[in-house]
């Protein structure tokens, strides 16, 4: 079995899925295009393989500075956080407050004691940490601008040139790494929308005979793929989108 690799070759499996070259699959050539590209958007925005964390870097420039957001390059779906980022001039020794918290902490976490104690503990620092932490920042992140905007104090907090870190989820670029062509939902799901538009395409021709007494039936075929699309799109749901509160920001 040929596994697609390619946009075309994922087309040309799709259109064999639906009876070609035996059957004549009454498509426009835009037609096809549109449901693929239809097909990829969905799977990009529900589906957990289609995506993947990343850390990305961003060098600070003045003009980040003068608009109060940084860019985001397009294929970012989700931004989880900003970085803390340290000003300048604060400590991080051992004169630091948040380290003199914890580290008298650590001293009664108690080695010898009970795994429970310990846990309870870790959650405790946790909490500390996010209280105390005066370097979070709230982030505001629009997909379709390509921006995150970061409330803080520009002018103070970041100089030109410094470096920010910024955790996110990325969409697998299809044309990098073409095995996402190959994806078993991804062809069930572009196979079901093309199948669908076959079907409308049909309709307005519904009851007519042809020569030797064949019928057209579109709405039967716009019916299945309503149907199996409706299947599809449940279990993505259920089965493979990410929890939509796993991330913060």
């Amino acid at each position: 079995m040929a596994k697609p690799n390619s946009r075309q070759t994922l087309i040309d499996y799709c259109l064999r899925s639906l009876g070609a070259p035996v059957i004549e699959i009454n498509i426009d050539e835009d037609q096809i295009e549109d449901r693929v590209d239809e097909g990829l958007q969905f799977y990009q925005h529900y589906h957990a393989d289609a995506i993947e964390k990343v850390f990305l870097k961003h060098q600070v420039t003045q003009t980040d500075i003068d608009n109060g957001y940084i860019p985001i390059p397009e294929l970012v779906t989700d931004v989880i956080r900003l970085m803390p980022i340290r000003a300048s001039g604060s400590s991080s020794g051992m004169f630091d407050i948040k380290y003199q918290m914890h580290l008298n902490d650590m001293f009664s976490l108690g080695y010898l004691g009970s795994l429970l104690e310990y846990s309870m503990a870790r959650e405790y620092l946790s909490t500390l940490d996010m209280l105390v932490d005066s370097s979070d920042k709230f982030v505001s992140f629009d997909r379709h601008r390509d921006q995150l905007r970061i409330d803080m104090d520009w002018q103070n907090e970041v100089k030109v040139n410094d470096y920010l870190l910024v955790e996110a989820y990325r969409i697998l670029d299809p044309e990098t790494y073409t095995d996402v062509y190959n994806d078993y939902y991804l062809k069930k799901y572009c196979t079901a929308l093309l199948k669908r538009q076959w079907g409308a395409n049909l309709i307005k021709f519904e009851g007519m005979v042809m020569p030797g007494g064949v019928t057209f039936n579109g709405r039967q075929l716009f019916d299945d793929a309503n149907e199996e699309l409706q299947k599809l799109e449940e279990e993505v749901r259920l089965n493979w989108e990410q929890p939509v509160d796993f991330y913060m920001g």
